[in-house]
């Protein structure tokens, strides 16, 4: 960002400054809007924006305590003597209003990319054809929101020369924002599909809207082979005068003109523009790959230059992998893998990944960090930037791999070692150097940090399940937007957090501010505690032999019968302790644990009032069928209960007293009920009653060992079960029912998904392995297999094994690798 004094940044957000006489702070060059990201830095600035789910100005005060000075509010109640503040009516649009500021004050040429698919590719690509010639700022990862794409564009400064930007929309009226953010002088339309059409009328309303992106623009690049994009592409350019960069692959008539010849393991392309021919290759086959190099080598047709010079690069792009990779790693440490690029912004990112992992103070920060190319800046000040990086975020030890970050490894004050490469790390790499650790590998892709990712990782097992942290957030924010704001959420964590991994997901939950997680036994209590989780945590099954554990490690358990709260009393008691956290359960018809009758939820409240050692933090009960209309009025007739026992109760007590009753399902069909607290399960992994939009967390994945032909009359597996017809093409898994893939998928019951084909499973299910029948298809040694994600459901797995989606997540075998995926 641009530095600005404090009446500059005033002036560009529209509002009125108030300034505190104890604030040193006078120069603003850095924007936050999380506060979670925010770990220490100079001279930030925070927009206190409010969310269908969350207010930033809950956070102002613990932002104070971190040292920040400047905020930036729209609640005037906000406003201390602590801060300098600058009040706003909206604080999204000032920030917005900011990024448009900054954006006017430079006059190099921007980029601006949007559509339905391939804008982060197109982005990437676009980088890495023209970094040789253009010191270039980009939307970092797939910032493309309505407060991504200003972050975004607050990133312009003197030290570029070509600015790219995506722009993503979900309903109409936000481009006219984004245009005015962005003010792009070419456009790059990616193509028109069905992300987010729920919010428009029709694709044409959605695609008109989309091209406000480009009103202002000089030249627009555009597919003609689609003829919705076609007619209002060609129409939104004659009436803006803008020039038309259009091209095909079917030989219409256009500009440009595309042919493209697929090989084995790459594609070659031939360009046709005016009366010159231009071919180069693509190290990809698939047609999204080839519509977005054609964008690419488009736009090149559009600059003043001989596109020539940047055939070459076509050749050596790479696969984007936007997400960040979260592992367990051996002796004790925690993988980050983002080895897909190296820069100062994608590192930032990445270090406040880091920060939100190392949760424990014990835990070791390190970074393994490559050169960082293309960036235009003087190789010094360049590392002595990251230098000063690593300090603000703390980082205890950073290992540099490459002869750029070697070379000037005086520019590092902290803790550091350097190798001239990958090679050079792998020849000296000692385990014993790694214990205790969060490790961020960071690193740009031709020097191959997956290698180095393999050396560190605890297991090696090529099956893996790979969780969508992404994917969580939004399932969360869609309970979220179901409640009132003022509603608590427990989370339910227990069994492994439903097979997804305990600590990653309360860690994650945790920078999420949910107000309660649950665990079954006290054990996975003390498991979080000591990964450093500190929220609230209700362990829903006390045994007389944990209770030392509970009150040691702060937990709460559940209170549902009189000789438990006796002996657990008894034990608080021992500790010399008072008003230690209790939660009371009643049995409203589920027959489960719980407080049944009148008299014994009296003679807790008698107990309880004996004496002060104990502080009923909430009074719950559980729904027995809140998932099928049918049962509806058995409901209603346990939400009466639960009613009539917690007016019983909370009138027995002078202080306040939380209830909740509703689970996942309650939540989606029962909102009314949702009191002071919910308890979020199943609906958090993506399961739905109603078929809200959540997004599924979990792929079960694994590789193709062996493929092997199989004649006719011969037979695949344990006791000959699986039975081919005809020659048949056979592939070996290396997952089995030992990995918790039911043997009731046996014999062509169940499917995979390999290379956009859904092949059988054949034969019995064996404990380590299985085969598939992958006759037809290209399959081969070292393809991935998903067993159930995105192209294959959870739901359709349990239904084929007649069970429900809790089994088959909390079955999945801890010898599976566990990968957690972050965008």
């Amino acid at each position: 960002m641009h530095t600005l004094s404090l009446t500059e940044l005033a002036a560009a957000v529209k509002g009125r400054l108030f300034v505190s006489p104890t604030v040193t702070q006078s120069i603003i060059s850095k924007a936050v809007t999380d506060s979670r990201t925010y770990f220490k830095g100079s001279n930030p600035v925070f927009f206190a924006l409010i969310g269908p789910s969350n207010n930033g100005h809950r956070y102002i005060l613990q932002l104070q305590e971190k040292g920040m000075q400047v905020f930036v509010v729209s609640d005037k109640s906000a406003i201390n003597k602590k801060g300098t503040f600058i009040l706003v009516d909206n604080t999204k649009t000032a920030l917005q209003n900011l990024a448009a500021f900054t954006r006017n004050r430079f006059k190099y040429p921007v980029i601006g990319i949007t559509g339905s698919n391939g804008k982060t590719i197109i982005k990437e690509w676009l980088h890495d054809i023209l970094s040789s010639e253009y010191k270039i700022v980009r939307s970092p990862k797939s910032y493309n929101s309505q407060v991504g794409v200003p972050l975004s564009v607050l990133l312009m400064n003197d030290e570029f020369d070509l600015g790219i930007f995506e722009a993503g929309i979900s309903e109409p009226g936000e481009m006219k924002n984004l245009e005015e953010i962005i003010s792009p002088n070419i456009g790059v339309l990616t193509n028109i599909g069905d992300a987010h059409q729920e919010n428009f009328v029709s694709t044409e309303q959605k695609l008109n809207e989309k091209l406000q992106l480009f009103k202002n623009c000089k030249s627009l690049v555009f597919r003609t082979d689609n003829d919705l994009i076609n007619r209002q592409a060609n129409e939104f350019c004659k009436k803006h005068k803008i020039e038309k960069i259009n091209w095909t692959l079917e030989n219409r008539e256009t500009a440009i003109r595309f042919s493209a010849e697929r090989n084995t393991d790459n594609t070659q392309i031939t360009a046709f523009y005016k009366d010159k021919t231009f071919k180069f290759t693509i190290p990809f086959t698939d047609d999204s790959a080839i519509e977005n190099a054609c964008h690419c080598f488009a736009y090149l047709l559009a600059l003043p230059e001989n596109p020539e010079k940047y055939i070459s690069k076509f050749a050596q792009l790479q696969p984007i992998a936007m997400r960040l990779e979260i592992k367990q790693g051996i002796n004790n440490c925690l993988l980050i893998n983002d080895y897909y690029n190296s820069d100062l912004n994608s590192l930032t990112i990445a270090l406040s990944v880091l920060q939100q992992q190392a949760a424990k103070e014990h835990l070791h920060k390190q970074v393994i960090l490559s050169d960082i190319q293309q960036t235009g800046l003087d190789k010094e000040f360049l590392y002595k930037k990251v230098d000063e990086l690593f300090r603000q975020w703390g980082i205890d030890r950073v290992i540099g791999i490459g002869p750029d970050i070697s070379a000037h490894k005086n520019a590092f004050t902290i803790d550091a070692e350097f190798y001239h490469s990958r090679a050079d790390f792998e020849e000296r790499f000692l385990r014993n150097k790694f214990n205790s650790s969060v490790i961020l590998i960071k690193g740009a892709r031709q020097f191959e940090f997956e290698k180095i990712s393999g050396l560190l990782q605890q297991k090696a097992h090529q099956t893996v399940l790979e969780i969508n942290l992404n994917a969580l957030i939004n399932n969360l924010t869609v309970f979220k937007n179901l409640l009132k704001p003022e509603t608590k959420i427990m989370v339910m964590v227990k069994a492994f957090s439903y097979g997804s991994g305990d600590v990653e997901i309360a860690r994650l939950l945790q920078y999420q501010n949910v107000d309660y997680l649950a665990v079954a036994v006290a054990d996975e209590g003390v498991q979080l505690r000591n990964a450093g989780i500190t929220v609230p945590i209700i362990v829903m099954n006390p045994e007389q032999n944990s209770f030392q554990n509970i009150i040691d490690y702060h937990l709460q358990p559940n209170i549902y019968s009189l000789e438990l709260l006796v002996n657990f009393t008894k034990a608080v008691s021992v500790n010399g302790l008072q008003n230690f956290p209790v939660h009371l359960k009643i049995d409203t018809g589920m027959n489960r644990l719980g407080l049944k009758t009148k008299h014994e939820i009296s003679e807790i409240i008698n107990s309880l009032k004996a004496s002060n050692r104990l502080t009923i933090q909430s009074v719950f009960s559980h729904l027995a069928g809140s998932d099928d209309p049918e049962l509806d009025e058995f409901t209603h007739h346990q939400f009466e209960q639960f009613e009539k026992c917690f007016e019983f109760i909370s009138k027995s007590f002078p202080y306040k007293i939380d209830r909740h009753i509703l689970n996942s399902a309650g939540i989606e069909r029962f909102p009314e009920k949702q009191y002071n607290m919910v308890r979020l399960g199943i609906g958090l992994y993506g399961i739905s009653q109603t078929d809200l939009p959540l997004e599924n967390i979990g792929t079960l994945k694994s590789t193709i060992s062996q493929v092997k032909s199989v004649k006719t009359n011969e037979t695949v597996g344990y006791n000959r079960k699986g039975k081919v017809n005809g020659r048949s093409k056979i592939a070996v898994v290396p997952i089995g029912y030992a990995d918790g893939l039911d043997r009731k998928l046996s014999n062509r019951n169940g499917q995979a998904f390999v290379n956009g084909n859904r092949v059988p499973i054949i034969g019995n299910i064996c404990m380590d392995m299985l085969m598939l029948d992958v006759s037809g298809t290209n399959a081969k040694p070292g393809d991935t297999v998903e067993f159930f994600g995105p192209n294959i459901s959870i739901t359709e797995l349990a239904e084929k094994v007649g069970t429900i989606p809790y089994e088959i997540l909390t079955g999945i075998s801890q010898r599976v690798k566990r990968i957690y995926v972050q965008e």
